[in-house]
């Protein structure tokens, strides 16, 4: 079987040189469909930063064939990306994003491959609503430094929701659990404190039992209320060191409290965090929206689908947004299934629950 090349010689991109050629039949199997195949030879100038984006075993470069649909072939400093032309370019940008961050002295995870991948445009149903003051352009970089780690959002939706989180007063960040609503709320908190942008970092939940019936927990009212608000700590954890995590928290810059407790206070110079928005009535969450003082940043998040409230209780989050929506300076962020960060299987099983309810209407 034979085939005609033709090669052509690209400019430069960050120090990989490319070339492609247009391959008239296929000269092995791949992951796609049609006649013509389209292949690029990517040339990485660094060896040792071309080990670690391949990943181990090459892994990485699974991830990027199973998610796009093409082959990557490894030759010495070549990588042979093979596909359809779609396909093929989006596999060549995420590779020279992914090898530009090894360069700058990043590191590349499964996590920094997945949010190359979903990069590329947005989402149907998710970022911002329409009419919402906020304009992102896709080349615009967000980043979240914090003492730990480097935060940055994997999904389009994520993006215009940190960017609103760092330019609004009040937001609210609505969709299905994985999609980072309450980590990226708190990392921008993190950020915000050791900035010196706000004195004190405020978590909130209701303490609402999700379906079963705990009984009385033994211990303190800490104790008592600590299962409730372990993800806020496993949060914090992720982003300060475990050591001063349990200072700022003895030093009350950091609270950690139930909803309920916030009855009565004004919440000033504050980065404050409701989380599970979904579970407070609309009592808790007209007090709670009421609490913000000045030079206070206020973010509500919840999950609309996983009202654990009593039969016939209202959820605050489903009337503060009938109430609010047309409020200037309130921020509205939607998240889908497309937006799970979490495990794939997770957007699956969401997708599956958001099928049968619709089913059951």
């Amino acid at each position: 079987m034979t085939s005609c090349a033709r090669f052509i010689y690209l400019a430069p991109l960050g120090g990989i040189q490319l070339r492609e050629s247009f391959l008239g039949t296929k000269t092995s199997p791949l992951p796609i469909a049609g006649d013509a195949v389209t292949k690029i030879h990517v040339e990485f100038p660094d060896n040792r930063l071309l080990i670690s984006l391949c990943g181990p075993y090459d892994s990485h470069l699974a991830k990027i064939e199973n998610d796009l649909a093409v082959q990557i072939v490894r030759r010495g400093n070549q990588l042979d990306i093979m596909g359809e032309p779609d396909a093929i370019e989006k596999a060549r940008e995420v590779l020279s994003a992914l090898y530009l961050r090894l360069e700058g002295g990043g590191d590349v995870e499964t996590g920094q491959i997945d949010g190359e991948i979903r990069m590329g445009g947005a989402e149907i149903g998710t970022g911002v609503r329409t009419g919402d003051q906020l304009e992102l352009s896709v080349g615009d970089k967000v980043e979240i430094k914090t003492r730990k780690k480097l935060v940055e959002p994997r999904t389009e939706a994520q993006k215009a929701y940190v960017k609103s989180l760092f330019d609004n007063e009040l937001v609210f960040g609505i969709g299905p659990a994985g999609t980072g609503k309450t980590y990226l709320a708190v990392a921008v908190g993190v950020n915000m404190f050791i900035g010196g942008h706000v004195d004190k970092i405020i978590l909130a939940r209701p303490a609402v039992e999700a379906g079963e019936k705990l009984g009385y927990l033994p211990g303190d009212m800490k104790d008592k209320v600590d299962p409730y608000m372990q993800p806020l700590y496993d949060a914090l954890n992720d982003f300060l060191p475990s050591k001063q995590v349990v200072k700022l928290i003895e030093d009350k810059k950091i609270e950690i409290a139930p909803l309920a407790f916030m009855r009565g206070r004004t919440l000033s110079n504050a980065f404050v965090v409701l989380d599970e928005a979904q579970n407070a009535t609309t009592m808790q969450m007209k007090m709670f929206l009421t609490r913000l003082g000045q030079g206070s940043r206020m973010v509500i998040t919840g999950d609309r689908t996983q009202i654990d409230l009593q039969r016939g209780v209202k959820s605050g989050l489903r009337e503060a947004e009938d109430l609010l929506r047309n409020i200037p300076k309130i921020d509205f962020n939607y998240f889908t299934s497309k937006d799970v960060v979490r495990h794939p299987l997770v957007a699956k099983i969401i997708e599956a629950y958001e099928k049968s309810d619709d089913a059951n209407r």
